[in-house]
């Protein structure tokens, strides 16, 4: 069976990307990075939505060294998680260089296990601050990690997969629905408790997700959500 590596961060995106590789024949093979980020709440949920997929082989790899980096709402306690983006600027939960990284680590997973893809959440549309969501950055890496790695110089070829780059959050949702992917199951709060809380900017987007595809939310929220 071909393989495929996901990106898995235990949120709303990425589980969908587990749903869609699924559906499209791969066997999974989730690599899930502790990256310094402020709380282990995403860690915990990949790992249950891993379980969920009933996946051979769930990768943790820990690159928390990013904290000393900093420079980023997700890895720097002194910098306030935003409760919504400022317009036309890059907003400060963008960790530098972060899906770089994520990407050529996944490309060497990819390579050691035979894969023929990397499955990755990015968005360019609800959330296109960020400039390693962009496409032209995933289509620069494509060509990267095929002239990097040993699989792309011995005639393989390794493709990133971005399967909701082009999707707004309500479209990704609704894929996901459609797909069953457990959405019960996932975290998106930049805040990390166990209920979300329903004001920052992560929470606002999926909430608006979730109510422009006619859908109600499966976790918990601490503040009272008008579905």
């Amino acid at each position: 069976m071909k393989k495929a590596v996901i990106v898995l961060s235990g949120g709303l995106d990425s589980t969908t990307c587990m749903g869609i590789a699924k559906e499209k024949g791969y066997e999974l093979y989730p690599v899930t990075f502790q990256y310094g980020q402020r709380h282990d709440r995403e860690v915990e949920q990949a790992k249950k939505v891993a379980d969920y997929y009933n996946v051979n082989e769930h990768r943790l790899v820990d690159i928390s060294f990013l904290n000393q980096i900093g420079g980023s709402a997700l890895t720097d306690s002194s910098i306030d998680v935003p409760t919504e983006a400022a317009e036309g600027e890059i907003p400060s939960t963008y960790v530098p260089a972060r899906n770089m990284i994520f990407l050529s680590l996944a490309s060497a997973y990819a390579e050691v296990i035979g894969a023929e893809a990397i499955y990755i959440g990015v968005s360019a549309v609800d959330f296109s601050g960020y400039p390693d969501c962009r496409p032209e950055f995933i289509e620069s890496m494509n060509q990267t990690v095929n002239l990097a790695t040993k699989q792309g110089a011995t005639g393989g070829k390794l493709q990133i997969e971005t399967p909701l780059i082009h999707l707004t959050k309500r479209e990704t949702v609704e894929e996901g629905l459609r797909l069953g992917v457990p959405y019960q199951l996932t975290t998106s709060c930049y805040n990390g408790e166990e209920t979300a809380c329903g004001e920052c900017d992560s929470c606002q987007l999926r909430i608006k997700g979730f109510k422009e595809a006619g859908a109600i939310d499966p976790i918990d929220y601490a503040v009272e959500i008008d579905w």
